[in-house]
């Protein structure tokens, strides 16, 4: 259940001038930062929305939200709620989703599409993005040893089939702009001459622990915004993604180093270094003081060029988010979903 007590802006609200604006390729602006939802394996979905609502009145405007985080029916009621006193205006929001593994053909995207609308109970999205690269399909909370018998592996004819349907959804009217999630450099560039419309972000992981440096100067150079999923090491991620040689940014000795120069918490160091690095974090959080730190931290108290050179130089890559479930039959293990070898890696797939 949400509860239905009347939203309001808090007494410590940061004021919307003092939260920086990222620009897209394509003239929309997405605030420096936003709240993320993906809680779904360890947060009942009312608890959630009850922190959307939470995290707009202490001044949030950006919400990352997907079908998969089965929890955008909580959310549209309670942005309903919020939409209903008149203290905020839909157009006041930047509202993000994504397209499921499964919905990857010509007849699903704009269904897929309306179902998001109407969960949310909105008419429009700012951002909607493919939310992986692989056909797919894995139960919410599986284990990493469950198989899709039908996932596939990226192709480039089929992403760009669905493709072809998010930008039929911008000329709709449905969504203003379109991005990409969890792509890396071999696959953008299979694909990237054949968008009419060019993606304007790239979500996908990254912390002081998985940099991706490369990544990050190539989508520079397109002028696609990096988001940060991920942006804190999701010290609560499903087990399936956990493995005993698992890192975590926030115990690294740079980051407490810097966090104790400052009095604050690794958590806004982090927040901070990702803000100033180019990157849109979207951390998530059910404690009040901590969705309010989060977006503080990005207003205030700049770390130096030497703070910043010292978390760009720490020496641990280590991937979290493995995507192990999204693997098809014959696939050896998870490695071959990032194409680590610099070309697009089908290895095992007999289709």
């Amino acid at each position: 259940m949400i509860n239905m007590e009347k939203f309001s802006f808090a007494a410590d609200s940061i004021d919307q001038d003092r939260i920086p604006q990222f620009l897209l390729s394509d003239g929309n602006k997405m605030p420096c930062i936003g709240y993320g939802t993906f809680g779904s394996d360890h947060v009942e979905p009312g608890v959630i929305a009850e922190n959307v609502k939470v995290a707009l009145s202490l001044g949030y405007r950006l919400l990352d939200c997907a079908p998969a985080y089965e929890n955008e029916k909580e959310i549209g009621v309670a942005l309903k709620e919020v939409f209903e006193t008149g203290l905020l205006r839909r157009e006041d929001l930047f509202i993000i989703s994504k397209l499921p593994n499964n919905r990857h053909n010509e007849r699903d995207v704009l269904a897929a599409c309306a179902e998001t609308l109407r969960d949310l109970q909105v008419d429009y999205l700012d951002l909607y993005l493919i939310h992986w690269p692989f056909p797919n399909y894995h139960t919410p909370g599986c284990d990493t040893h469950q198989r899709d018998p039908n996932a596939r592996p990226f192709f480039e004819e089929e992403y760009l089939m669905v493709w072809r349907q998010m930008e039929k959804l911008v000329e709709m009217g449905l969504v203003k702009s379109i991005g990409m999630s969890n792509m890396n450099i071999p696959k953008i560039e299979s694909v990237w001459q054949e968008m009419k419309i060019k993606p304007v972000v790239n979500e996908c992981e990254l912390h002081p622990h998985l940099r991706q440096d490369e990544l990050i100067a190539y989508l520079k150079e397109k002028n696609v915004l990096p988001i940060a999923h991920t942006p804190l090491g999701s010290p609560h991620r499903p087990e399936r993604d956990r493995t005993t040689e698992d890192t975590n940014c926030l115990q690294d000795p740079a980051i407490l180093e810097i966090a104790q120069a400052h009095g604050i918490h690794p958590v806004s160091v982090v927040l901070k270094w990702a803000v100033q690095r180019g990157t849109l974090p979207v951390p998530f959080s059910i404690s009040r003081s901590h969705i309010l730190s989060n977006l503080q931290c990005c207003t205030e108290d700049l770390l130096t060029n030497a703070e910043m050179e010292k978390i760009n130089n720490i020496g641990t890559q280590c991937r979290l988010i493995k995507g192990t479930v999204l693997l098809w039959e014959g696939a050896p293990d998870w490695h071959c979903l990032w194409d680590e070898q610099g070309e697009i890696d089908r290895t095992g797939w007999k289709g």
